[in-house]
């Protein structure tokens, strides 16, 4: 089972000394925090996309690629890229070359995001989010697996004769995770393709987590890529530790309390009680994360939140010791123990697909050939199944 952590890249004072770092610091902040968790043998960074203050990670690729020349081991990844707003063409490319340069050792999520005004600033509108996604997501599955495009669609001018360049590693895309916290169409596409659905539920009751794992269980049964049991799944996490409970509570009280998301709100008693946070001793974070198998099954990544509220480079880079030197071992332990032969204990590597392609007979000069694609009408249909069956769920 993989383990990391994400960063959202927020810029927020210190609510204990008054400092607010500016946006150089921040950055330079975030290439220190993976680093270090490269270090610490943690498996898994992602960063998010944003274009807007208080965040400062407006460019994935450009900080992944950095980090894949000064770590060793970790999956670079993203925690969101933005399918609706980006051009399917300049994903298509930056990604591949992020693969290229990374040897394979990366991955990526798409998502929507939660900026609302993103969507005019790239000329898009907001309430074609779920279409966008849709119609990009079919547009670059194509670009990746296909040398020469011919396509049309209705979000962007029509592609002729077209070739991304570079072609992807060994003829295989990345792996793709869909995010999403309350979309069921989304969870429908993700097991549509065969791809991870990653619920990053640090907002939300467990209840609901379930509901939306289930749900993509089941359709990515219904697909035929194996049973509900192997759909890869991945949940979000957040977590303060100390030696001791009180400690704790006590260092971390003042950074929720003032935190930009969910500071002057429920206190932080009520939202741990809610939420998976979890703000503790180390095993307090162990005995709450071991139960998440028993809500969503046997899954494949766990990714925590750690950098954010405020909190000094000191202290995160803390967080990391102590999770991956405490935390991890005993999580890893505990959720392989429980783990049936056949379920997936990771996310597949670029090694795995790449074997798997060849053993299929799809890699064919530079790319994957033969994949279907969930494009035009038949994605539309889908769409409007899955809110309609998500409704039934409650979603």
């Amino acid at each position: 089972m993989q383990f990391g952590i994400f960063t959202v890249s927020d810029v927020t004072t210190d609510p204990t000394t008054g400092r607010t770092p500016d946006d150089t610091e921040r950055v330079r902040a975030i290439l220190k925090i993976a680093q270090h968790a490269d270090q610490a043998g943690l498996d898994v960074f992602a960063t998010g996309e944003h274009h807007n203050p208080p965040f400062v990670a407006s460019s994935p690729t450009t900080m992944l690629g950095y980090l894949a020349g000064t770590t060793k081991n970790i999956v670079l990844s993203t925690s969101t890229t933005l399918i609706t707003t980006n051009d399917p063409v300049k994903i298509a490319e930056d990604y591949a070359m992020l693969q290229v340069i990374s040897d394979g050792r990366m991955d990526l999520m798409m998502g929507r995001g939660n900026t609302g005004p993103v969507y005019p600033w790239f000329g898009k509108d907001i309430r074609q989010g779920i279409n966008l996604a849709i119609e990009n997501y079919a547009l670059l599955r194509r670009l990746w697996e296909e040398e020469v495009v011919n396509w049309q669609g209705k979000f962007r001018t029509p592609l002729q004769g077209f070739t991304a360049t570079p072609r992807p590693l060994d003829g295989v895309p990345p792996f793709v995770w869909h995010g999403s916290i309350r979309s069921p169409e989304i969870a429908e596409q993700a097991a549509y393709y065969g791809d991870g659905f990653f619920h990053n539920n640090i907002f939300w009751p467990i209840s609901h987590t379930t509901r939306m794992v289930n749900y993509y269980r089941q359709r990515f049964e219904h697909y035929g890529h194996g049973t509900a049991d192997q759909a890869i799944v991945g949940l979000g996490g957040q977590f303060f530790a100390r030696k001791n409970s009180q400690d704790a509570k006590r260092e971390f009280r003042p950074y929720f309390d003032n935190a930009p998301v969910y500071g002057h709100g429920p206190s932080m008693e009520e939202f741990t009680a809610e939420t998976p946070l979890t703000v503790g001793s180390p095993q307090e974070i162990i005995d709450r994360y071991a139960t998440m198998r028993e809500h969503v099954g046997d899954y494949q990544r766990q990714l925590f939140l750690i950098d954010h509220a405020g909190l000094p480079l000191k202290t995160v880079l803390e967080q990391i010791d102590i999770l991956a030197e405490e935390i991890v071992p005993a999580l890893r332990k505990e959720n392989e123990s429980k783990r049936p032969a056949h379920v997936p204990s990771n996310a597949p590597s670029h090694a795995e697909r790449v074997a798997k392609a060849r053993e299929a007979g799809k890699v064919t000069g530079g790319h994957v050939a033969g994949q279907d694609r969930w494009t035009g009408s038949t994605a539309e249909d889908d769409a409007a199944a899955a809110a309609a069956k998500g409704a039934a769920f409650g979603l």
